[in-house]
C-alpha cells in the first residue's frame, strides 16, 4: 500500500487503520486507483476527507459511519448511464462504497478517469 507524500493524509489513513481495518483497504484501493490513472495527483486532507487534485480539485473520499464516500466535484457533467452516482447539488456527484466489491460494482475506474 502507498504511503502518501502528505503527512497529514498518512496520519487520517495510520489512524484508520487503527479504528477500522476495512474501511482502511478500501480507502487505499479507492487512492491506488486514483494513483494509477493520474500519475501527477496531490493530495490533502480538507473537508475531513482526502481531497485529489490536478490542475484543480476533482474529488475526494471521505470515511461515514456506513460507507466511504467518493465525491466528484463535476460529477454533474459525468458519463453515467448506470445511474449509478448519487447527489442532486449543482454540481457534486458521489458512490457509496459499503465494501471492496462495490469498488468494482459501481465502476470506480470508469468515473475516476471521466473526473479530469
Amino acid at each position: 500500500m502507498k504511503k502518501s507524500k502528505n503527512e497529514q493524509v498518512q496520519k487520517f489513513l495510520d489512524e484508520t487503520n487503527l479504528i477500522d481495518g476495512d474501511k482502511h483497504k478500501i480507502l487505499q484501493k479507492l487512492r491506488e486507483i486514483v494513483l494509477d490513472i493520474h500519475k501527477t495527483v496531490n493530495e490533502r486532507m480538507m473537508y475531513g476527507g482526502i481531497m485529489f487534485s490536478l490542475e484543480k480539485d476533482f474529488g475526494g473520499i471521505f470515511v461515514s459511519k456506513n460507507h466511504i464516500s467518493f465525491e466528484f466535484s463535476f460529477g454533474y457533467k459525468m458519463n453515467d448511464k448506470k445511474k449509478l452516482l448519487e447527489g442532486t447539488g449543482k454540481f457534486r456527484r458521489h458512490l457509496k462504497i459499503k465494501s471492496l466489491s462495490d469498488i468494482k460494482g459501481k465502476d470506480v475506474v470508469f468515473f475516476v478517469k471521466q473526473a479530469v
